[in-house]
């Protein structure tokens, strides 16, 4: 292969010997980087030119590398800036000032809530977009600072919880409702049997029964046997209490109007009371048409717990009065002192309440007596300008005598019966009290029963082995002995705790009551005021209107065919027929 006279490489990338020389001695005056690129490539001479005379047997050709030129330039933009050179035009006067001291950011701290009229801040424009010219322009004129926050709607209620129900806690929730009303009482059987059937109807939403809403017939004594055996399946718990029995004028409309509300103030009490709604006794009382059946059927299989026996007397606990019962507590002996006082006070009370109901019946009758005398008087006048306002005058007190009747049945109906329950309640408490009492004997009798046992132990233990059955089997008494005292003390304990919260709770309940009730009483006792002012009004502008003969206008009387009686049949007739019943 002919390689040229220049010696040239067939590939044109090796340039000729006789021209490398020159020019390498030019890269040397030039730049000392170039001398050190002509030596390394004269170290590589040897190995190049050996793999050169292996490939080909023309003329040896030596590499030398090309030269390059490397050049200062001036950057004034560089990190540093030229190292003692001038910057700029006004380098001299910055160099003679201080420098300045960094800023601090300024951040904008927000106390308020922007309004919701606030104009949104636009999006950041897409950095990939190529469309806008003008974004360079427009970030020149934003203003320099601290990025402002985002502006912060504010907070709207949500409108589902807003139609939505308030929210209630779990317990009320799965608490059950009841609503139980005592009425329709009518009298049944015959001379000497004859009681008083009430209607107990029952709405509730729990899902112990087997119906929402259904009815009963109940008679007094089975309210009472309801309270005795809830006071015996409940030691400690407050259980309302059925008004209390009466012999005489038992069948009168007043007081089976008061009994009635009475007892269906007890059964709504019970029912809401979060212990005694899940008695089993309850249930049955509620929903059995076979009262009576059910009840002895009980009784056989399961007594009727006592004063005696009860819940310490189920767990082989003997129940016995002891010694004098000396209370060790102060909260429940200051308890107890309060209940004495509150029931004096209470009882005190009830007899007020009861003079003047009593005084309000006695006006009634007055208020009666003196419409006859102005109905009788009204008869023998012969003028009928004063006939007519006598008349008048004696129909309004009739209306007087009405209302003086109702509203001594509404005080008793309303301040009354709270009073009389409370004092009965007060009793209930007491006889909590007296539980407690016999809890704490059952106690410490336990605790003697046990140091005997123990002693009877020691006394086994010095003799020895000889009584080795004997041993064993006082180990196991004294083993029972403890297993009851410590019963005896849990459950006197407890029952001190549930005592706690039921005397909480009857304070509470007594407070709500007795609100409720002298609010009704006193509305009662404005209403029947309005309506007598109003009845003394109407008459006062007939006996003002004197011109008009058709203000005290007489019906005319209509003779009945009974020509006996000679009374007509009037309203204002039956009334005077009335009043001269009673005045026989």
């Amino acid at each position: 292969m002919d390689l040229g006279d220049a010696g040239d490489s067939p590939w044109g990338d090796v340039p000729s010997q006789s021209g490398s020389k020159p020019a390498a001695s030019e890269a040397a005056q030039d730049s000392p980087l170039g001398t050190q690129d002509t030596e390394s490539s004269q170290q590589s001479q040897p190995t190049i030119k050996s793999t050169t005379s292996r490939a080909s047997r023309g003329p040896v050709r030596r590499l030398v590398a090309q030269p390059t030129r490397l050049e200062a330039v001036d950057d004034p933009l560089g990190p540093l800036g030229p190292l003692g050179g001038n910057a700029g035009p006004g380098a001299d006067s910055q160099a003679d000032e201080p420098p300045v001291p960094p800023l601090k950011e300024q951040v904008v701290i927000r106390t308020t809530m922007p309004p919701s009229s606030q104009q949104k801040r636009p999006a950041p424009a897409d950095p990939h977009s190529i469309d806008n010219e003008d974004e360079d322009d427009d970030y020149e004129d934003r203003p320099s600072g601290p990025r402002p926050p985002p502006p912060v709607q504010a907070a709207q209620p949500s409108p589902l919880r807003a139609s939505g129900q308030p929210s209630v806690s779990i317990e009320q929730a799965a608490k059950p409702s009841f609503y139980i009303t005592v009425g329709d009482p009518h009298k049944v059987g015959d001379l000497t049997s004859s009681h008083t059937v009430y209607s107990v109807r029952t709405r509730t939403t729990s899902k112990g029964y087997k119906q929402p809403e259904f009815e009963v017939k109940r008679r007094y004594r089975d309210f009472l046997w309801l309270y005795t055996t809830m006071h015996g399946n409940n030691p400690g718990v407050v259980v309302p209490p059925p008004p209390e029995k009466q012999a005489l004028n038992r069948f009168e409309t007043n007081f089976i109007e008061s009994r009635r509300a009475a007892l269906e103030k007890m059964l709504n009490k019970i029912a809401a009371h979060p212990t005694l709604q899940h008695d089993s006794d309850l249930k049955l009382f509620l929903e059995s048409d076979a009262f009576n059946v059910d009840v002895k059927h009980k009784e056989r299989k399961e007594p009727i717990p006592t004063e005696s026996k009860g819940m310490l007397g189920s767990f082989g606990i003997s129940v016995g009065g002891g010694s004098k019962f000396v209370e060790q507590d102060d909260w429940f002996h200051d308890r107890r002192v309060y209940l004495d006082a509150l029931e004096n006070q209470l009882k005190a009370l009830m007899k007020s309440m009861d003079t003047m109901v009593n005084q309000r019946k006695a006006m009634a009758e007055s208020a009666a007596d003196f419409s006859a005398s102005l109905n009788a008087l009204s008869t023998v006048e012969l003028s009928p300008t004063l006939s007519g306002p006598l008349d008048a005058l004696s129909e309004l007190q009739l209306t007087i005598r009405d209302v003086y009747d109702r509203q001594a049945q509404q005080d008793v109906l309303t301040f009354g019966i709270t009073i009389d329950e409370y004092i009965r309640l007060i009793g209930s408490v007491k006889q909590a009290f007296s539980q407690r009492q016999k809890a704490f004997h059952s106690w410490h009798s336990a605790e003697n029963e046990l140091q005997k046992r123990k002693t009877s132990q020691e006394k086994l233990l010095r003799q020895g082995r000889s009584q080795q059955d004997r041993l064993n089997q006082v180990g196991a008494e004294v083993a029972d002995a403890e297993r009851k005292v410590h019963q005896a003390r849990l459950l006197f304990e407890d029952m001190g705790r549930l005592m706690r919260a039921e005397l909480d709770r009857f304070e509470r309940e007594k407070v709500e009551d007795f609100k409720s009730s002298v609010e009704t009483f006193l509305e009662s006792a404005v209403e029947a005021q309005k309506e007598l002012i109003e009845k003394w009004e109407t008459f006062l502008m007939q006996l003002d209107a004197e011109d008009d003969e058709t203000v005290f206008y007489r019906p005319p009387v209509i003779r009945t065919t009974d020509k006996a009686t000679g009374r007509g049949d009037t309203a204002v007739d039956r009334a005077r027929a009335t009043i001269d019943e009673d005045s026989d």
